[in-house]
């Protein structure tokens, strides 16, 4: 059985030993049980993330458990109006037309919902996200939609075989979002790093993480 409560303390040292200011740990969930999320919480976890909207609206019903929900996965346009019901912040607006569709969802049920930009800093072809060279038109048509509030972005760097080679990417970002922030409000959250990057991704200056196997063992399929 895996020990839930001390991988999270594990984790929660490591992430301590590397950040220069607070860190927010989103423990992932995607294809763990509400069990799993249950322990987690009772160990002082205060974030979720969730990948797929159909299994997080299922394991939510019977979670009886407070805590502020993420959605880190790519949002289909047509899940929108359900994600903005379940989830505190998303994390993935990766192209205007879900930030329309977004806002659109959002101001259907009378909400300003928090989102991040989701940032392809290495144009990988397999990852959705928003190159370095749109984030300021994306920023400015989110600035000019109603229902949406923009918090930071996020990256989720290649999963190159030797991990140190997602620092210069993660040290760009972290450049990226201090140049923004400093002529923004409120704008907070530079969410990057995951299970086999986090380390480094505090290091390079995240103040989100979304980490998964780490806590909760590998994957169920």
């Amino acid at each position: 059985m895996v020990d839930v409560a001390g991988n999270l303390r594990l984790v929660l040292g490591e992430i301590e030993k590397r950040a220069r200011e607070p860190v927010t740990l989103v423990a992932v969930t995607k294809n763990h049980g509400v069990e799993a999320m249950r322990l987690a919480i009772d160990g002082g976890v205060k974030n979720i993330g969730e990948n797929r909207i159909q299994e997080a609206a299922e394991k939510f019903a019977g979670l009886n458990r407070e805590v502020t929900r993420h959605l880190i996965g790519h949002l289909q346009t047509n899940k929108a109006k359900q994600a903005v019901r379940l989830f505190d912040l998303i994390h993935s607006v990766d192209s205007e037309h879900v930030a329309a569709a977004i806002d659109k969802a959002a101001e259907s049920v009378g909400k300003v919902q928090d989102v991040l930009i989701q940032v392809n800093l290495a144009k990988e072809d397999s990852k959705s996200g928003v190159y370095e060279e749109n984030l300021q038109g994306i920023i400015e048509k989110i600035d000019a939609l109603q229902n949406l509030r923009l918090c930071g972005l996020m990256l989720i760097a290649p999963n190159f075989p030797d991990v140190e080679n997602c620092r210069p990417l993660f040290r760009r970002m972290n450049q990226i979002f201090r140049a923004i922030q400093s002529q923004r409000e409120n704008f907070d959250f530079l969410s990057m790093g995951m299970t086999h990057d986090y380390k480094i991704a505090v290091e390079e200056g995240a103040n989100v993480v979304r980490v998964g196997t780490a806590i909760f063992g590998e994957r169920i399929y």
